[in-house]
């Protein structure tokens, strides 16, 4: 595992280490999710099954996070049961495999972590990739109870935060000024305008990195969500643009810091820039 470096829940990562060790043990599953979906077939740990991000953990047709069912019927065909420990990693510092671990956690899969460092970490280290696609025997994968909403925040709930403490836009300081409506590596597109919503502080997603992609210690964190009025003792609601990158924000509060109230606004600013009357900042 991951050392604590002052986390509240050090479990919640795994090392490149333990993931050369044991990421084929029986009861563990690989999954690598990136955002350049082309990623996986180029290359990736043995054992990994691949998830698109598009097609596999949103639903297109109603605009939302992928169904319960849905979700189920991918876990059953990467041979995942409610037992399974998932170990999630990918791309870019691990966007969408964040967003991944917050699906999951949302529909009640408690057994997952992340790879701290993701693609970045394991290349710079010089560990093999495969273009083996794994098989494993499928299973009836079953969700128990209710999604937890306390995790996750809708606009309705936004509009009521306005003009209180704990909205935090983690997008890139262009994007947040406006002048941007997407991040510049990515098209211009998913929102009518540009700006921010009223009230929310700027902490970029990547502030809680290092250049290794892993996450930076406990104190660092604190200090970098505590010094923008981010603190533990208030509901914390994180946005972007299409909640991947948010929710690895909410990952790190969550996860990491053990913040115990945090949403993520997974319809950001795709949805909030182009919704009618609500309001925005530039």
């Amino acid at each position: 595992m991951a050392s604590s470096n002052g986390y509240t829940n050090s479990e919640a990562l795994v090392s490149t280490d333990w993931v050369a060790e044991h990421g084929r043990d029986q009861g563990v599953r690989l999954v690598e999710v990136d955002v350049d979906t082309s990623v996986y077939d180029k290359g990736h740990i043995e054992g990994a099954v691949g998830w698109n991000w598009r097609r596999d953990l949103q639903d297109q047709t109603v605009r939302d996070l992928v169904s319960a069912e849905n979700l189920a019927r991918i876990l059953g065909k990467s041979g995942i049961t409610p037992d399974t420990q998932i170990v999630l990693y990918g791309d870019n510092n691990n966007w969408f495999a964040a967003y991944a671990y917050w699906a999951l956690k949302y529909y009640g899969h408690d057994q997952v972590q992340l790879l701290n460092g993701g693609r970045v970490k394991w290349e710079a280290e010089g560990r093999p990739y495969t273009t083996d696609v794994p098989s494993y025997p499928e299973t009836q994968y079953q969700f128990k109870g209710a999604p937890r909403e306390d995790i996750r925040a809708y606009k309705e709930q936004v509009l009521e935060r306005i003009g209180k403490a704990g909205l935090v836009d983690v997008r890139s300081p262009k994007e947040f000024s406006g002048e941007l409506l997407a991040p510049e590596n990515l098209p211009q597109e998913g929102a009518q305008r540009g700006g921010h919503i009223p009230s929310a502080v700027n902490i970029p997603w990547a502030t809680a990195v290092k250049e290794d992609g892993t996450f930076k210690s406990g104190a660092e964190l604190k200090e970098i969500y505590g010094g923008k009025g981010i603190s533990p003792d208030r509901e914390v609601v994180a946005y972007c643009r299409i909640g991947e990158r948010s929710a690895h924000t909410w990952f790190v509060l969550t996860e990491l810091l053990g913040y115990p109230k945090v949403r993520n606004y997974d319809g950001s600013w795709t949805e909030w820039g182009s919704s009618i009357r609500v309001p925005i900042e530039k």
